[in-house]
């Protein structure tokens, strides 16, 4: 009796919490995506003008700068997985902080008063849909 072993094909090791994290932030960042972008489209049909110096917020920006930043968030989850000693803790309160930091464009633009609490509040959205999501695919503490 002889055996023959099948060829197989070479195999490759991923590290599943970096796929998690890679497919957490995609659907978190749509999520958000669409949920800025209802936000905005609630304002506008609630007479809120969402005008900068006279021009007109498109509504796709909101769902654009909403997926750019969850991009950003995800290059900073990663960092943080690899170099931080409580990454999870480390990215919320960055995440955070930086939500906090967003706010101040905001609030320098030329635009009404409501255009500029509707626009901190897509930040907020974005955030409380976005942050929670990837902190919880980070480890509490590095190995």
């Amino acid at each position: 009796m002889t055996v023959t072993a099948a060829p197989t094909a070479p195999t490759t090791t991923t590290d599943p919490r970096t796929t998690a994290l890679w497919r957490t932030a995609s659907r978190a960042g749509v999520v958000a995506a669409a949920a800025t972008t209802a936000v905005a489209a609630g304002a506008l049909a609630a007479g809120v003008p969402l005008e900068v110096d006279g021009e007109q917020i498109p509504l796709a920006g909101f769902a654009q700068l909403t997926l750019l930043c969850t991009v950003v968030g995800l290059v900073l989850a990663k960092a943080l997985a690899r170099w931080a000693s409580r990454p999870q803790r480390t990215f919320a309160v960055t995440a955070v902080a930086l939500t906090g930091l967003s706010f101040v464009p905001d609030l320098a633009i030329a635009a009404t008063s409501a255009t500029k609490v509707v626009l901190m509040a897509t930040h907020v959205v974005a955030a409380a849909l976005v942050v929670p999501a990837l902190a919880g695919r980070l480890p509490e503490r590095s190995l």
